[in-house]
């Protein structure tokens, strides 16, 4: 009777329900917690050198192989393929200081920070764009960390290659293969209980070890296939107008893998020690990705030669060896390098979203768990990664939302409000952003403007057989179209219709004393930053 009364009291709602902490300025617990509060001072812990070698971390994963190493075989060239990705990172890592050092300077989440373009309820709807796309994300890293298990395994027991597969070719996946994956997903699952502050020696871990195991790759690709005998000899493809689209579409799906951190970059950058030391990410974005760009195409070049296939998945490549302690520490290398992204870029960036959709009940760590879950297994990740052209689509499909909402926002802040923001109006559903009902009504006719045009070719890329003429195109410049196209829609609205309630000639980072927590119209005169204040709530 015991067991069964601890049961019924976990499925009741109060039970999951967080301890109430009086938050800085929400007028409840059931509008903020802990997690989604401004950062007191003695938790902006990140330096410079922890942006480096959290980019450092970042770039050197499968995925930004894959994706420099799957344009080989749409088509493409090394030397077509490396400018693209190259000026797709620039242009990212402008983004990530535009809207960083938004965190930087207030100390607040992208949920938070994202009410003051979208209006407080309107924002809900970028912020579960945003909490569905990270849990995509989590499901392909850990289906990419899988294979990586895989061939450790193969390199310790062979036999599990000859596994007796129950699963049906259209399941995209083996026996082997879901035996690897769950372990990979349990493996992961422990670190989802690190806070964004301690996680931070994760990162510098893996920039120490992962880099040198790829320059040693591409040392194996130089000695093996030396560039007389064919390294980095493939051609295009492609040509005219053919060639032009393949291009823009590389460039989008550059644009395309982290422009969902484009746009909650805030959840990092409010750690900051000073909204200088994320400066770096203009610098290190571009760097670290192209030399994990070329890294895979020499690499995938060298496969070309040595094994007669485009191989643009590394683990295939590996699965090519016969040295099995080579493959084992490769492998390992892969693994550690997926499991540091998949946190930094995908569980954490969903837990924060979370923790906003539901604040009462939801904490980062709780957030992570979800995520786990729902991006783990219900989004069955090894769908999409079962063709090289799939996943270039699905890199791409991020931009067709991601580029407006991240035109709007940075656009919102520096130059609609002119970096004038008031803090305590973002944690109010009856606030200042409060706009119309809830709703920044620019910012939806902005997106209402912008979405519709790349979604025939989003459509036309998950189904070929559906044809939408020349709105496939578009599809092509999803990331610059959407982010362009809104910001000027967004910003010309501002200024025909402004919104004086949200006018400031100042920046608001804390508040007066008011027995009600009111509403702007009652805090109209400026008020200095007492950042003690703020420490003093969280000790």
């Amino acid at each position: 009777m015991g067991r069964l009364s601890s049961w019924s009291r976990l499925a009741r709602p109060s039970a999951w329900m967080l301890e109430p902490e009086p938050s800085t300025f929400a007028p409840s617990s059931a509008w903020s917690n802990k997690d989604m509060d401004p950062v007191p001072p003695h938790m902006r812990t990140w330096t410079t050198f922890n942006y480096v070698t959290y980019w450092i971390s970042d770039a050197t994963n499968p995925a930004s192989w894959a994706l420099a190493s799957s344009m080989l075989a749409v088509g493409l060239s090394w030397r077509q393929a490396l400018p693209a990705i190259a000026l797709g990172n620039v242009i990212i890592g402008i983004v990530m200081v535009l809207n960083g050092t938004v965190g930087a300077r207030l100390h607040i989440p992208f949920p938070v920070l994202n009410r003051s373009s979208f209006g407080f309820w309107f924002s809900y709807f970028s912020v579960i764009s945003r909490v569905v796309l990270a849990m995509f994300w989590f499901g392909v890293q850990t289906y990419i960390g899988s294979e990586c298990v895989y061939q450790m395994l193969k390199a310790i027991w062979p036999s599990i290659a000859h596994l007796p597969n129950h699963l049906p070719p259209t399941a995209h996946i083996t026996t082997s293969g879901m035996l690897s994956y769950f372990l990979y997903w349990t493996i992961q699952f422990p670190f989802m209980f690190i806070s964004p502050q301690k996680i931070r020696w994760l990162f510098l871990a893996k920039a120490f070890i992962v880099p040198p195991t790829w320059l040693a790759f591409l040392i194996w690709a130089f000695v093996k296939v030396p560039p007389h005998n064919g390294l980095l000899a493939q051609t295009a493809q492609l040509s005219g107008s053919k060639l032009s689209w393949a291009w823009l579409g590389a460039l989008n799906s550059a644009l395309g893998s982290y422009a969902t951190l484009g746009v909650n970059i805030p959840d990092f950058t409010r750690y900051a020690k000073n909204e200088r030391a994320q400066y770096v990410q203009v610098i290190i974005i571009p760097v670290a990705f192209l030399f994990a760009s070329f890294v895979g195409l020499a690499v995938t070049s060298a496969g070309i030669v040595l094994y007669g296939q485009v191989l643009w998945d590394p683990l295939k490549l590996i699965d090519q060896w016969d040295n099995r302690a080579a493959a084992f520490f490769a492998s390992f290398t892969f693994a550690l390098a997926t499991l540091g992204t998949n946190i930094s870029a995908n569980s954490l960036s969903a837990g924060n979203d979370m923790t906003a959709l539901c604040p009462l009940y939801i904490n980062i760590r709780r957030g992570q768990v979800i995520c786990a879950f729902l991006g783990g297994w219900a989004l069955c990740p090894w769908e999409i990664l079962a063709s090289a052209s799939g996943f270039l689509s699905f890199m791409s499909g991020y931009t067709v939302f991601l580029g407006p909402i991240t035109g709007i926002m940075v656009t919102d802040y520096w130059l609609v409000h002119r970096t004038h923001v008031d803090v305590p109006s973002m944690y109010r559903p009856h606030g200042r952003y409060r706009y119309t009902y809830g709703v920044n009504w620019r910012a939806v006719a902005a997106l209402m403007v912008t979405v519709p045009l790349t979604l025939p070719g989003l459509v036309n890329s998950i189904n070929k057989n559906i044809h939408v003429g020349v709105g496939a195109r578009l599809f092509d410049i999803a990331y610059l179209l959407g982010f362009t196209l809104a910001s000027a829609i967004y910003f010309s609205l501002s200024k025909i219709f402004p919104a004086y309630e949200a006018m400031l000639d100042h920046t608001i980072m804390e508040e007066e004393t008011h027995p009600d927590n009111a509403s702007y119209d009652d805090k109209k005169d400026e008020i200095q930053v007492d950042e003690s204040k703020i420490a003093s709530r969280h000790s």
